[in-house]
């Protein structure tokens, strides 16, 4: 069975970890539609498992490690 997704919307700071609550930066989509949201040290810890289930994995921790924008606009 194959059905189209709507593509997977980019994570914001209202998107929290499902095991810890802090900023996810990990969604995982399951079958049947459902999700999961991790932060980036949840989602190493499962990240084995999770790979063997998920339908797609959208990792957004490269966000971790590029410089901020500190300018005023």
């Amino acid at each position: 069975m194959t059905a189209a997704m709507a593509p997977t919307q980019p994570l914001n700071a209202t998107d929290v970890c499902d095991r810890c609550g802090a900023q996810a930066y990990v969604r995982v989509v399951l079958p049947g539609s459902g999700e999961l949201l991790f932060c980036a040290h949840h989602n190493r810890q499962h990240a084995e498992a999770l790979a063997k289930i998920a339908v797609e994995i959208h990792d957004e921790t490269d966000r971790l490690s590029r410089p901020q924008d500190t300018s005023e606009r």
